[in-house]
């Protein structure tokens, strides 16, 4: 079984709540017994996240040698220039790691998704935009690590889609079981 959850912010990627935390988890979801998160999202990170029962799907869908594409729509701080956009597809050192190669432009048009609750800072004297990002790899915190590194830090970070599977028109907090077609468009 493979399913598509749009994730809202503020739940962990996770069944189990970790001590002292004051973020969700998915056990909130109703989701079918047996069932675990593949790849993860932080609490602060909203959108599509793949749950299964079957393990083998993790290292298929996550492994970097595998090249399963991940699009990001990030909210950045200022509007970034070609040479941000550049600096952040060509790959960079974040905590050690050089990141892999990517695809970095500004999204036109700007996207319009559901106010955050809470909502993200607003700075009356500083612009914001929406940027895509489409990575093979994923490491903790990499997206936001990234436009941070190129003076752009990330407001709000939504995954809209995971190999050739959109998160399309899926409301947040509600999952649906994949269908044959959509599983493929997932797994290629």
């Amino acid at each position: 079984m493979l399913i598509a959850f749009h994730k809202p912010y503020g739940v962990l990627s996770q069944f189990t709540p970790a001590p002292g935390s004051q973020w969700r988890t998915l056990a909130a979801f109703g989701f079918p017994p047996h069932i675990y998160p593949i790849g993860r999202l932080d609490a602060d990170s909203e959108g599509l996240l793949l749950l299964s029962d079957e393990p083998e799907l993790n290292a298929r869908l996550l492994h970097p040698r595998n090249a399963h594409a991940r699009e990001y729509s990030v909210q950045v701080e200022r509007v970034p220039d070609a040479a941000a956009l550049a600096n952040l597809s060509k790959g960079m050192i974040i905590q050690g790691h050089r990141t892999l190669p990517c695809r970095a432009w500004m999204l036109e048009p700007q996207p319009q998704f559901s106010p955050r609750d809470p909502p993200i800072r607003f700075r009356k004297n500083v612009p914001d935009c929406w940027i895509g990002l489409e990575l093979v790899e994923g490491k903790n915190r990499q997206v936001r690590r990234m436009t941070a590194a190129v003076g752009h830090p990330a407001l709000r970070l939504v995954r809209v889609r995971i190999g050739a599977f959109l998160l399309g028109a899926l409301p947040q907090g509600q999952w649906k079981e994949l269908s044959p077609a959509e599983r493929g468009a997932v797994l290629g």
